[in-house]
C-alpha cells in the first residue's frame, strides 16, 4: 500500500515534552536542547533538519534511550519511557557491521539480543534481507559489500525487530549521491509498504522534502525546534521529479531561509 500524510492517524505514537539537555566543558556550557516538544503521529515520516550542533541527533538519541535528558519526558503510545525501548530501533550513520559475522548474522543481531531462538531469528533476518534486496548475500561477509549495501544491512537489522518507531540518524550521509538517492527511493517504498513510523535526521533539505510528511526545523544555541513544515506533496513521490515540483521549490526556499535566519546552514 502506498500511503502518505492522509493515511496515518492524528494520534501521536511518540511524544517528547519539555526535553532539555546540556553538555558541560571546561570553557562553557552548551545547551543542546532547550524545552523541546515533539509529537510524532502513527505511521508518519518526520524529518529533523538543521545545522550541526542544533541538537537533532541528541534528541534522537534521547528518544531511543541512548542518552538521558536533564529534564522532560518521552512517551510511546502514552506510556512513559525509561532507558532503551524494545519498541524502537536505531539506524546509525556508521553502521558498524561485525566483520566476523555473515550478513545474515548481522541482520539478526537485535533478535539475538532479545533472546529469540536461532531458527526464529534466522527466518526473520532472511525476511528483512529479502525485503531490502540482499537475500542472495546472506552468507557473505559484510566487508565484501558496497557502502550502500552495508547501509541496507543496517536497515534490515533495525527492521528485523519489528519496531513501532524506526529512528534513522543521517543514514545516507556518507554515501555518494547516486547511492544516496537510490536508498532514499528504497526507504520511501519500505515505509509505504510497512506503514512504519519513522523519525529521520538529515542535513539534506532535498532528502527531507522527498521523504517526509513533516519536517521539524531546528536552530542552534540553544537547540530548539522553531517550526514544523507540512510537506504537502502528492505520493508516491517516486512517480515524478520531486525536486522540480513547484511546491517542492517553494518548500526548499522557505526552509533554507528559515535556517539562514537561525544562524546556521545545513552542511
Amino acid at each position: 500500500m502506498q500511503h502518505g500524510a492522509s493515511s496515518h492517524t492524528d494520534r501521536p505514537i511518540l511524544e517528547v515534552k519539555g526535553m532539555c539537555k546540556s553538555f558541560f566543558t571546561k570553557e562553557r556550557t552548551v545547551i543542546a536542547l532547550d524545552h523541546v516538544d515533539l509529537a510524532v503521529k502513527q505511521g508518519e515520516f518526520i524529518s529533523l533538519v538543521g545545522p550541526s550542533g542544533c541538537g537533532k541527533t541528541t534528541l534522537l538519541r534521547i528518544i531511543d534511550g541512548l542518552e538521558q535528558g536533564d529534564a522532560g519526558e518521552r512517551t510511546l503510545e502514552g506510556v512513559a519511557l525509561e532507558g532503551i525501548s524494545q519498541d524502537m530501533a536505531y539506524v546509525f550513520q556508521d553502521i558498524n557491521l561485525l566483520p566476523w559475522r555473515s550478513v545474515l548474522d548481522n541482520a539478526a543481531l537485535g533478535l539475538e539480543a532479545r533472546g529469540m531462538s536461532k531458527q526464529e531469528r534466522t527466518q526473520r533476518a532472511m525476511e528483512v534481507l529479502e525485503m531490502v534486496g540482499l537475500g542472495s548475500f546472506a552468507g557473505s561477509p559484510p566487508y565484501t559489500l558496497s557502502g550502500g549495501m552495508q547501509q541496507r544491512v543496517g536497515v534490515a537489522r533495525a527492521l528485523a525487530v519489528r519496531p513501532k518507531v524506526l529512528l534513522m540518524d543521517e543514514p545516507f550521509g556518507q554515501l555518494d549521491n547516486f547511492t544516496r538517492e537510490a536508498l532514499q527511493v528504497e526507504i520511501a517504498a519500505l515505509w509505504a509498504r510497512l506503514g512504519m513510523t519513522i523519525v529521520f535526521v538529515t542535513h539534506d533539505v532535498d532528502e527531507a522534502i522527498f521523504l517526509s510528511d513533516r519536517i521539524a526545523l531546528f536552530q542552534p544555541a540553544p537547540g530548539r525546534i522553531t517550526e514544523i513544515v507540512d510537506v504537502d506533496l502528492p505520493r508516491p513521490r517516486t512517480d515524478y521529479d520531486v525536486r522540480a515540483h513547484p511546491r517542492a521549490l517553494e518548500l526548499r526556499s522557505h526552509i533554507m531561509a528559515h535556517l539562514r535566519a537561525g544562524k546556521g546552514m545545513p552542511e
